[in-house]
């Protein structure tokens, strides 16, 4: 995450990385994934500067932001825990897994913990059916994840 905007200002940088990807067939979700590697989430004042440099409605921008679980409206905490919420994974104790989660960190999906250490999101396919159910954090996929591991992850993303 770039730092230097962290204050504010988002669109400014936000028009530069549009303009050096509008080129690209089908380019918003590039722009968006690129917008939230920039800024950590997808600022509401860009949402116009993108439906600008696009010719899109600001609907439309939202529309595409708001169905894709992966982008986000806020920062996130200084790591990611996603917990699998497929079938394989819900069939396998997916729902207690988060159920325990949601109590361990005090929060729940789409949240941040008040120290801003840990955001826990859902997500809908790990692709790790076989070893459910599965959790990712900081980008690391765990399979078979248990209360005790899932106790370690966060140890150890709060460490």
């Amino acid at each position: 995450m770039n730092v230097h905007v962290a204050s504010g200002g988002y669109a400014e940088r936000s028009r530069s990385i549009i303009r050096e990807m509008k080129h690209l067939e089908g380019p918003m979700l590039p722009i968006l994934h690129a917008l939230q590697s920039e800024f950590g989430f997808i600022p509401e004042e860009v949402k116009p500067v993108i439906a600008d440099e696009l010719n899109l409605s600001r609907a439309e921008v939202h529309g595409v932001v708001s169905f894709y679980h992966d982008f986000r409206n806020a920062p996130a905490g200084r790591h990611v825990l996603k917990l699998c919420r497929a079938e394989a994974c819900q069939a396998m104790g997916g729902d207690d897994l988060a159920l325990a989660a949601r109590q361990l960190l005090g929060i729940d999906f789409h949240q941040t913990t008040l120290d801003g250490a840990i955001t826990l999101e859902p997500v809908y396919c790990l692709g790790l059916c076989a070893c459910a159910p599965a959790a990712m954090l900081d980008g690391e996929v765990h399979g078979r994840v248990d209360v005790r591991c899932l106790g370690e992850l966060v140890t150890e993303a709060r460490g």
